[in-house]
């Protein structure tokens, strides 16, 4: 059944907190305390509600949320546990899980964009500075005055020069000490022979100095530069985030002595013992106990299942009802779930070989710079024996043939068409998405969370009488089942008042059970309540006395819009494919619903990821859509992948565009939108070669000075932007 009502959750996660390595893991424990993770919190709100009832809680010394990763750091007393942190805020309405701080890398994503923005402002607070003594040389200032002002000039550009360009020479350099060119060699080298020549023509008394065109240079790049972080800031490693799933800690049973010890002290033939709403932290064989184990998370299953002796369970996992002891199998890096995360981390790298563009022109451009710059250098010693003109012809090529534009092409579209998907629900995580988004002819879809809103509702209630609904509604309320608890909120906004019983109590594994005016009353599994046959359908049955039991139905809803998303996607040509991790009967209850002729029931995380390679092989550009643990690995291997915003942190993780809404209708929106962005790129592609061919022959003659060259770079880098923005 469903989990507490959830508010959907901000998809704005972009790196993961300090913490560290493995080595020093107790010791990242100790300092940061607990940590949680929280979905679904999205705003102030969220906020104050989760620091104020974890604040309330005994123990607790302090509760910190940081919104953007969506976690709460706690520091607690050693008795206080996160199991009982987890329940008190899922009482409030926000599901909580322990991650392992031990497990989450240290980011600099945040530091790097304060970094980059820091830089630009000072850029461009510098250019407008210089600009302003420029206008007053243009205006006719000579000699001592114009002298005065190329030196004010220059005592504010090296300064910001040195430290704005900081990124472009540190890339240059690196790229040089690997003996490569990449696009910030002939960038630095711009900025570096601008600034030498306007330096040497101010010692000199010069008419012209450059100091404006460099410093304007070293803005429009910065620029671009934060555009395209900004437009892939929200990325991370859905493989990290998947091993700080894990439960950090286990209860080990030794010679009938429970102690709470760290997974990495675990060996295969240690007892666990597992409580009622604990996570799985290893995989192992049930050797006592009887519950019911919920797999949403890491195979889509919606119904949850028996657990009794001999019954195999894996890390991740949720035990529902009663207490377990397993007998371990497999922990730490062993487990299933970190092989998940381990198939994640192939299929991210194998991705990541993918080539935007962007990159590709500049494997072409760069060497081109310099050769033209060099060519007009040596051209015109040889035809002048003039130093100090050919230095000055080869600063103008080189920035003229700087490339802004280029560098501008991609970032400015993906910005601007990210900023008209945000509108309609998309939000856009990664850098070369939207390209290959455009190249997508096959969608592949989850069910359960995706199509569906992955919560089971019972269905006819008003079909039963009044007095069985009242029943229901005390037994409903006194189980934790998942089924239980989206009966007791489908009862309760019926204004149905649970009937007073005696002997309430919970059977792990089968149901929950009561007296009602001396007559049993059990609410559970149809074998257990009476039933003679079994549903083929997702249902809890009802037994009240030796009357036959009732049978309760419930229903996963398709997503709004998902008809409509699918006809739209067929109409175009896109084939659609249909993969779930939940039993055959209601996955095809589903493809028949919404059309969907290929689809697939019963495949684990393994099963779903061959598939998406094995139609990769066949040539076929996919574009993955889901929500669950059991959807990252094929999230990370497929061509383009989207999440829904109420999808677990690590499939949110692995994938590169997170839907905003409930509503699956923008998606075919997005595929136009992305083709159209790609026009949009390879127009702007156009411009900025389109000015070379014209601003290069002039250049080399020279026919233009470093200052003509910034300008006529800037209107480029200008004409690039407004051609991203016809996309708004």
């Amino acid at each position: 059944m469903m989990s507490a009502p959830s508010i959907s959750a901000c998809p704005a996660c972009v790196a993961a907190p300090a913490a560290e390595r493995l080595a020093e893991r107790a010791a990242a424990m100790r300092e940061e305390g607990i940590v949680l993770s929280l979905p679904t919190i999205h705003c102030a709100v969220c906020i104050g509600d989760v620091e104020r009832t974890l604040s309330a809680t005994p123990g607790v010394r302090s509760a910190r949320v940081n919104l953007t990763l969506k976690r709460v750091s706690v520091v607690a007393d050693p008795g206080v546990s996160a199991a009982a942190l987890s329940q008190r805020l899922e009482a409030i309405g926000y599901p909580a899980h322990e991650l392992d701080p031990g497990l989450l890398s240290v980011t600099e994503t945040d530091r790097r964009g304060r970094d980059l923005l820091m830089r630009l402002g000072v850029a461009g607070f510098a250019m407008m500075n210089i600009m302003l003594l420029s206008v007053a040389v243009w205006s006719g200032a000579e000699a001592a005055t114009r002298d005065l002002f190329h030196w004010i000039s220059a005592a504010i550009a090296l300064p910001t020069l040195a430290f704005a360009g900081k990124p472009f020479f540190a890339s240059a350099w690196a790229a040089l000490r690997a003996r490569r060119l990449g696009m910030d060699v002939p960038i630095s080298l711009a900025l570096v022979l601008a600034s030498a020549v306007s330096l040497f023509e101010t010692f000199e008394g010069g008419e012209h100095a450059y100091f404006d065109a460099a410093v304007s240079l070293c803005f429009f790049l910065l620029a671009g530069r934060y555009l395209d972080f900004r437009s892939r800031a929200a990325a991370r490693s859905a493989a990290e985030e998947l091993a700080a799933l894990e439960v950090p800690r286990a209860t080990r049973l030794a010679g009938g002595v429970e102690t709470v010890v760290p997974i990495a002290e675990l060996a295969v033939g240690d007892l666990v013992r597992v409580r009622p709403g604990g996570r799985m932290p290893v995989d192992g064989v049930v050797t006592g106990g009887t519950s019911e184990i919920d797999r949403s998370l890491l195979t889509g299953e919606t119904l949850p299942v028996w657990a009794g002796e001999g019954s195999v369970v894996s890390a991740g996992e949720v035990n529902l009802t009663g207490p377990l002891t397993l007998r371990v199998t497999a922990a730490g890096r062993d487990s299933s779930l970190h092989r998940m995360a381990d198939l994640v981390a192939v299929a991210e790298s194998a991705r990541t070989r993918y080539t935007s563009l962007a990159d590709r022109m500049a494997r072409l451009y760069a060497p081109s710079v310099h050769i033209l710059s060099l060519l007009a250098f040596a051209g015109w010693f040889w035809l002048t024996r003039d130093l100090r003109h050919s230095v000055n012809v080869a600063a103008t090529v080189l920035i003229i043939t700087c490339p802004c534009a280029l560098a501008l092409a991609v970032p400015a579209v993906v910005t601007s068409a990210s900023g008209r998907l945000f509108r309609k629900g998309l939000l856009i995580k990664d850098g070369t998405a939207l390209e290959r988004l455009a190249e997508a002819d096959t969608v592949v879809f989850d069910k359960t969370g995706t199509l569906t809103l992955g919560a089971p509702e019972p269905v006819a209630l008003e079909a039963l009488p009044r007095g069985d609904l009242a029943v229901a509604a005390a037994l409903a309320e006194g189980s934790s089942h998942p089924l239980s608890r989206a009966l007791a909120v489908a009862l309760s906004a019926l204004r149905v008042a649970p009937a007073a019983l005696d002997e309430l109590h919970e059977v792990p594994g089968y149901g929950i059970e009561g007296v009602f005016r001396g007559v049993r009353v059990r609410l559970g599994r149809g074998a257990w309540v009476g039933a003679n046959h079994a549903s083929d359908v997702t249902a809890t049955w009802l037994g009240i006395g030796d009357a036959a039991p009732r049978e309760i139905r419930f229903a996963d809803a398709p997503r709004p819009g998902a008809a409509a998303a699918v006809d739209a996607l067929k109409a175009r040509g896109f084939r659609v494919i249909l993969l779930s991790g939940d039993t055959e009967t209601p996955v095809a209850r589903l493809a028949a619903t919404l059309g969907i002729d290929d689809w697939q029931a019963g495949q684990r995380p393994e099963e779903k990821a061959a598939r998406i390679a094995a139609l990769t092989q066949e040539g076929a550009r996919v574009l993955m859509v889901g929500d669950g643990l059991n959807d990252t690995a094929a999230l990370a291997a497929a061509h383009v992948s989207i999440s829904p915003a109420s999808a677990l942190d690590a499939a949110r993780s692995a994938s590169d565009i997170v839907l905003l809404g409930q509503d699956m209708a923008p998606l075919p929106d997005a595929l136009r939108v992305a083709r159209l962005a790609r026009r949009r790129i390879k127009e702007n592609f156009a411009l900025s070669l389109g000015y070379n061919l014209v601003a290069v022959p002039v250049a080399l003659l020279g026919l233009a000075t470093p200052l003509i060259a910034a300008l006529a770079m800037s209107a480029s880098s200008i004409t690039v932007s407004l051609n991203a923005l016809r996309l708004r």
